[in-house]
This record gives C-alpha cells, sequence and structure tokens, in this order.
C-alpha cells in the first residue's frame, strides 16, 4: 500500500470523529449563547417590546445603558467589590404623543424583572391628584399617591403644572412632598416627571434640591413625516384593516401639511395619528352600510374618502 492510499484511508477513518468534533463544539455554542440570554431575560424581554415601537433609537441604547450598569452593578456586588445605589428617579421631556406614558410602563416591567421594583406597576398623576384645596391637604394626597405607587412608578404627566401658581399655589405643597419622599424613600419607588422641554425647565428651578434628584432625563423628539406614517400604517394593520395607495398618500400628504403649517408644539405626534386611524374606520363603516357588499376584503379597505382630515 503506498503512503498516498493510507492517507486517503486515515481522511475517512477521521471524517466520523471529526464531524463528531464539530457537533459538539456546535452544541457548546449554543448551549453557551442560550446560557447568556438567559442570564439577560429582562433585557431580551424589554427589546423586544422596544422593537415594536417606531424610532426612539436613544432611549432604546438608553435602556441598554441603564440594564447594563445595574446588572454590572450587581456582579461588582457579588465578589465584594464597591457598588453604589444610583437614584433611578426620571424626567421625560417632549410633546405629546412622543410615547412617554409606553416607555415608562416597559420600565416598570424591566425593574421589576431586575428585581429593582417589588411590582413594578404604574400609577399615572396630574395636578388634580396631588393638589388639594385647603393647607395640609395636598401633602396628604401627595403621600397616599406616593404609597400607592411603593414598588413601583409615580409618573406624572404635564408635571410643571405643579409651579405655575406661584409661592401660594398648593402645587409647591405637593413638590416639597415629593422632593421629601425622594430622599427617605428613594430606592422603595421611582418618580417620574413629564412634559414639554422649555416647561420642565422652568419647573426644575421651582425648588433647589429638584436638578440633582433627577440624574436620569430623557428627551423624546418628534415624530418625523415617515414615522408616523409607519405608526399610521402599523395601527392599521394591527386592526387588521388596509389603506389603499390614494388613502395613504392623502394622510402623508396631510401630515407633511400640519406639521409646516401649525409647528411641532402644538402636535400631538402619534395620538394624533391614532385620532385619524379610527375615525377613518368609523367612516368606512358608516359607508358600509349603504353598501351590499361585505366581503373580506370590502370590510377591511380603508379609501382616501374614509379620511376626514380638517
Amino acid at each position: 500500500m503506498t503512503a498516498k492510499n493510507k492517507r486517503q484511508i486515515n481522511i475517512v477513518l477521521n471524517q466520523p470523529a471529526e464531524k463528531e468534533k464539530e457537533k459538539e463544539e456546535s452544541q457548546l455554542f449554543q448551549e453557551k449563547k442560550l446560557t447568556e440570554i438567559e442570564g439577560h431575560l429582562p433585557l431580551v424581554k424589554i427589546e423586544k417590546e422596544l422593537n415594536k415601537l417606531v424610532g426612539m433609537d436613544d432611549f432604546k441604547y438608553f435602556v441598554k445603558e441603564i440594564y447594563a450598569w445595574l446588572y454590572i452593578n450587581k456582579c461588582r456586588q457579588e465578589i465584594g467589590l464597591k457598588t453604589e445605589k444610583q437614584a433611578l428617579h426620571m424626567m421625560f421631556k417632549g410633546n405629546p404623543g412622543t410615547g412617554k406614558t409606553t416607555v415608562a410602563r416597559l420600565l416598570g416591567v424591566l425593574f421589576h424583572d431586575m428585581n429593582v421594583l417589588s411590582k413594578g406597576h404604574l400609577i399615572e398623576a396630574e395636578r388634580a391628584d396631588l393638589v388639594g384645596e385647603y393647607i395640609g391637604h395636598t401633602a396628604q394626597k401627595t403621600r397616599d399617591l406616593i404609597k400607592k405607587a411603593s414598588g413601583g412608578i409615580l409618573f406624572i404627566d404635564e408635571a410643571y403644572s405643579l409651579g405655575r401658581g406661584g409661592e401660594k399655589d398648593f402645587g409647591k405643597e405637593a413638590v416639597d412632598t415629593l422632593v421629601k419622599a425622594m430622599e427617605d424613600q428613594q430606592h422603595s419607588f421611582i418618580l417620574i416627571l413629564a412634559g414639554y422641554s422649555q416647561e420642565m425647565d422652568r419647573f426644575l428651578k421651582l425648588n433647589p434640591g429638584l436638578p440633582s434628584r433627577f440624574p436620569l432625563i430623557m428627551q423624546f423628539p418628534d415624530y418625523t413625516v415617515d414615522e408616523l406614517m409607519e405608526i399610521g400604517m402599523r395601527m392599521v394593520e394591527e386592526r387588521e384593516y388596509i389603506m389603499t395607495k390614494e388613502c395613504s398618500w392623502k394622510l402623508k400628504q396631510h401630515l407633511q401639511k400640519v406639521i409646516l403649517e401649525h409647528g411641532k408644539s402644538s402636535f400631538s405626534n402619534g395620538r394624533y395619528v391614532r385620532n385619524i386611524v379610527e375615525k377613518a374606520i368609523r367612516r368606512q363603516s358608516v359607508r358600509l352600510l349603504k353598501e351590499l357588499r361585505h366581503d373580506k376584503k370590502t370590510l377591511m379597505t380603508l379609501l382616501s374618502d374614509d379620511l376626514l382630515l380638517d
């Protein structure tokens, strides 16, 4: 037998072993990958939800940053390294309809999954929920609300309204009560204040202790026309409808016009698009009452005439 033949026989004999080795290495890689994913299930879970949201790239990175900081802090603690508990109170700046409430709710789920919050629920509030009618009433209402939010997130929208009445307004009493609770109970609940950017900047000057108590400030930009169209199309699809090309073109032209003429300060972004879609569906229903055909395509299709635009 020649040397060449021997080499060929050895190659054939070794093939099953090599394939088995490759299979084992692949299996080990998959197991390692699965272990890594399972170790970061809270992040995987929230990223899946965030990917359903249009735009918000900066916020998606912000969430990953917060997760990483909490996770690595936990790793450091486990091996005896110094760790520092950072307050997670936040401020969301932006116009209406930019997803602030949705994001706050997702953060509650993330922090609960990471054992940062015991419940992770979201309590939404506004000025009327905190401010009372007489001296002392406001502080009690605010404390009751904080107690209700214990283990979760207290989300106060249009928070700047607490500072609009001046020194004699009871809103200042609510702010003072919130500031005290943020110090005394800073790890039992998370406070998120939300509102227009400029209004929130002025609000921060109401109490000297406010700026330092919100280490996490997030700007929620307005959606572009393309992003608003994507939001609209998703809403339509989720409701099992379709828009004709003429209908979607009409919507896009309208959004461009509204943003150009009225500016974004008085524009409610995703909320505005949702109202248009829901109104179109109602108008389509009225239109179909007069028609004899109720096949699947007809029931699903929104025409340009179904869009009632101001």
